[in-house]
C-alpha cells in the first residue's frame, strides 16, 4: 500500500507552509505499508519554542484555508517543543532542534520511502546543522533566525 493522492497533497501543503515559516530539515516518509494508522509522517524543526509554534500554526492555517482539513489532535502545545498534529491521513511532528537530535525520529523510519516534497521544503535540509555552526561561533544572535 502506498499513501493515498490526499496524504500527499496533505503533506505537500503541509511542507509548503513549513518551509514558508524557515523550518529546518523538513522530510516526509510514507508510513502506510508499516502503520495502519496514518499513511504518511512530516517532520519539521526549528531553533526556538516560539518558531516551533509559528511553524504549526502556519501549517494548521494553510491546510485548513487550502484543503479544509483539521487536525483531529494537537498536542504539545504548552512547552512547544514538539508539537503534533494529527490529520488522520498524515501526522505532522514539529519538533524544536533538540527534540529533533534527541529523539531522532528518522532512524525509526529510514527504511520507509521518502515522499518528494516542494523544492522551497527540499532546500531546508541541513540547515539545522548550519544554524548550530552560526550560533555556537558566536555570530548567530539568540537562536532565532535573521
Amino acid at each position: 500500500m502506498t499513501a493515498t493522492d490526499r496524504s500527499i497533497e496533505l503533506i505537500n501543503v503541509a511542507a509548503q507552509a513549513a518551509a514558508d515559516k524557515l523550518a529546518h530539515d523538513i522530510i516526509a516518509y510514507d508510513v502506510s505499508d508499516v502503520l495502519s494508522i496514518t499513511d504518511a509522517f512530516l517532520l519539521a524543526s526549528a531553533p526556538s519554542d516560539r518558531q516551533v509554534k509559528s511553524i504549526v500554526d502556519e501549517i494548521e492555517e494553510k491546510l485548513l484555508k487550502d484543503l479544509g482539513a483539521k487536525p483531529v489532535r494537537r498536542e504539545g502545545d504548552r512547552d512547544a517543543r514538539w508539537i503534533l498534529l494529527d490529520y488522520v491521513d498524515i501526522v505532522v511532528h514539529v519538533q524544536h532542534s533538540e527534540e529533533r537530535v534527541f529523539y531522532a525520529l528518522e532512524r525509526l523510519w529510514k527504511d520507509c520511502p521518502e515522499l518528494p516534497l516542494p523544492e522551497d521544503a527540499q532546500k531546508t535540509r541541513g540547515k539545522a546543522e548550519e544554524h548550530a555552526k552560526l550560533v555556537g561561533d558566536g555570530s548567530g544572535t539568540d537562536g532565532e533566525l535573521s
